[in-house]
């Protein structure tokens, strides 16, 4: 079985969206401190046939954190509910330098889908190349989704804390190196300044090229290197709240790395607890 790549293009979208077993997502996201709406702008303006993946919607919301991983049965339930059964190849996009729409794309491998991709460039790169957008909510006829958790995919703050010996798995940080050095506030308030002891920092903007797509194979892997993490060893990316730590395992994804792990928790879980070390240096 050929391996699903992690992007896919705009010519490839505008060949491909038609097809039967093609479902389209706009998963775009915006931190509390760019006072955008994203739901609110996908209603105005959305890729033809997309229905809105709403990471703060497909989440546990039982848990005080934002964004959290769902259940497997929610995840499958609320799914479905976008029109997607086990056998489509789902495309998602964003708005924003691939904010969320890595995120759901992990999202939905960590549930054992792996049929996903990312368009290369999102909304941006479609509208650049002359095609079409709609407005307003799409229907749907709701179909059944069966989640299969895998549990590899993701880390909880205790399996974090084990690795603090920095022996049993590499941890990077997705967030800009003013917030990881605790120079620059935090969008959420509440939180201490800082990172994980022993994290290194590979800011996810880092790996996206000015016109909004994904850096060549070898620059990836040039940050990668540059942040002085070796992808053959085991590793977990973790950042605000788990959104864009997604990137990182999407760039690593792309240079052959399927076992790249979020925590998901983050920074909102790690920075705003007090029985958790921090550090600034």
């Amino acid at each position: 079985m050929d391996r699903t790549p992690a992007l896919v293009s705009v010519d490839w979208l505008i060949r491909h969206r038609h097809d039967p077993d093609v479902r389209l997502l706009d998963a775009s996201f915006y931190l509390p401190n760019q006072n955008r709406d994203a739901r609110a702008e996908y209603l105005q303006r959305h890729l033809p046939g997309a229905v809105f993946f709403d990471v703060d919607e497909i989440a546990d919301r039982s848990s005080e954190l934002p964004h959290m991983l769902p259940s497997p049965e929610q995840f499958g339930q609320q799914v479905g509910s976008l029109g997607i059964d086990n056998a489509d190849r789902v495309v998602v996009y964003d708005a924003d330098r691939f904010l969320a729409s890595a995120r759901a794309w992990w999202m939905f491998r960590a549930m054992g889908h792996h049929e996903v991709m990312v368009l290369d460039g999102g909304l941006s790169a479609w509208t650049a190349a002359g095609q079409p957008l709609d407005s307003g909510e799409v229907a749907v006829e709701p179909r059944r989704f069966v989640a299969r958790y895998q549990p590899e995919l993701v880390r909880s703050l205790e399996q974090v804390r084990a690795t603090l010996d920095g022996r049993r798995e590499q941890i990077l940080d997705a967030r800009s190196a003013g917030r990881f050095y605790g120079r620059d506030p935090e969008p959420r308030a509440g939180l201490r300044a800082g990172h994980i002891p022993g994290s290194a920092n590979l800011p996810f903007g880092d790996l996206v090229d000015t016109d909004g797509r994904m850096k060549p194979n070898d620059q990836l892997a040039m940050s990668f290197d540059g942040a002085g993490v070796d992808l053959r060893l085991p590793m977990t990316a973790t950042c605000g709240s788990g959104v864009s730590a997604a990137v990182l395992a999407l760039a690593a994804y792309q240079l052959g790395k399927d076992d790249l792990a979020v925590y998901d928790g983050s920074w909102t879980e790690w920075g705003g607890r007090e029985d958790v070390p921090v550090v600034t240096e």
